[in-house]
């Protein structure tokens, strides 16, 4: 299920596709100002929430380490007790003794068990939130270069039209006036490219 963010970026892109190329432009277009910057707004309104919402999961890992030693401090606390009770008594000193020990022992392995658990569950959560938010991110990425790729070609079918309109322009000039030198031209704009 994408995010509410991801849905914004969509509508934001289609949008954009939506929009009327400028008059004698291909590479200019019209945009109604207040819907783009409403779609904008949400989505800078939205983004802390998305943020918020990572790092309670992420922080939640603290709380779900720190119930399991309370629960591991109260079964040794428990075995403890049940140890000492039994030790208490004389005519089983030796046997309470040795279950008390066994008691520790799988209270301890419980504890660990519990702590790596929820360590291991803690750690998920956050490698989640991680993935998805990189996947948000490359989602972007994605569309952003995308855009910049088809406003690059526009641009490119644009100047070549121009250079066809261009050389015809001049090859009918030869032909009125053929003793006249041929001029060249070479677009300022493209000369600029080539230097970059």
């Amino acid at each position: 299920m994408s995010s509410r963010i991801e849905q914004i970026i969509e509508e934001i892109k289609d949008y954009i596709d939506s929009c009327k190329f400028q008059p004698l432009s291909t590479t200019k277009i019209v945009v109604n100002k207040e819907e783009l910057e409403e779609l904008l707004c949400e989505l800078r309104m939205k983004t802390p929430d998305e943020i918020k919402r990572y790092q309670k999961i992420i922080s939640n890992k603290d709380s779900i380490i720190q119930d399991a030693k309370n629960r591991a401090e109260a079964e040794i606390a428990e075995a403890t007790a049940k140890a000492q009770q039994l030790v208490s008594e004389n005519e089983v000193m030796r046997m309470a003794q040795e279950h008390a020990e066994e008691l520790l022992e799988r209270a301890q392995k419980q504890a660990q068990e519990i702590i790596d658990n929820a360590t291991n569950d803690a750690n998920s959560i956050r490698m989640s939130a991680i993935s998805y938010t990189d996947e948000m991110l490359e989602n972007l990425e994605k569309i952003m270069a995308h855009t910049m790729e088809t406003a690059g070609a526009k641009y490119e079918t644009f100047l070549n039209s121009i250079q066809s309109c261009y050389d015809i322009v001049n090859k009918n000039r030869q032909e009125l006036s053929p003793q006249e030198a041929p001029s060249s031209y070479i677009p300022e704009e493209e000369d600029e490219e080539e230097e970059e």
